[in-house]
């Protein structure tokens, strides 16, 4: 008499304890290790983030995207608390537009903004970030339509500023 399910060998629990725990550890929680020091021209210690300007016809996105900024200097240990920042980095909302998605009730928003780096009134660094953001258009309610873009538009603001600051932060 056979049995139907034969008991699982030492072997493969082992190997599918250490599958499960690299896929954990590679796939990452949004935690990074930041050196304080990385990338920023000398003597740049602390970075002040004034409100960005905003070259849209979309009202408050200015206010989005030097939260998230802010939000990615502090994550740096960068961001100056009150006036001893001795340079800041200046944004620009450029673009933002929606377009609808091959797949039916998903449409995509997209954005473009524009980072410098400035110290004493020069710029010493420029970056363009751009990217897209799916979001589910809903079932026909206008409010769930437009609370799911909001959220999209979150998501993308946060994503822009992390890799807007990386590129800002990269060797020179």
């Amino acid at each position: 008499m056979s049995r139907p399910f034969a008991p699982v060998s030492w072997r493969f629990r082992w190997v599918a304890g250490a599958w499960v725990a690299c896929v954990a550890l590679g796939s990452g929680c949004g935690y990074r290790f930041v050196s304080k020091g990385d990338g920023l021209p000398e003597g740049v210690t602390a970075l002040c983030a004034p409100v960005f300007s905003n070259e849209t016809p979309e009202p408050a996105l200015e206010t989005l995207f030097t939260r998230f900024l802010r939000q990615e200097l502090t994550r740096a240990g960068r961001l100056s608390t009150g006036t001893s920042c001795n340079a800041r980095v200046e944004g620009a909302v450029l673009s933002v537009w929606n377009s609808p998605t091959i797949v039916p009730n998903y449409f995509r928003i997209a954005a473009n903004a524009r980072l410098r780096l400035v110290k004493d009134g020069q710029v010493l660094k420029e970056t363009v970030v751009a990217g897209t953001e799916d979001y589910l258009l809903g079932t026909g309610d206008v409010l769930q339509a437009e609370a799911n873009r909001q959220a999209a538009l979150d998501r993308l603001a946060e994503v822009l500023m992390r890799d807007g600051y990386d590129r800002l932060a990269s060797a020179w």
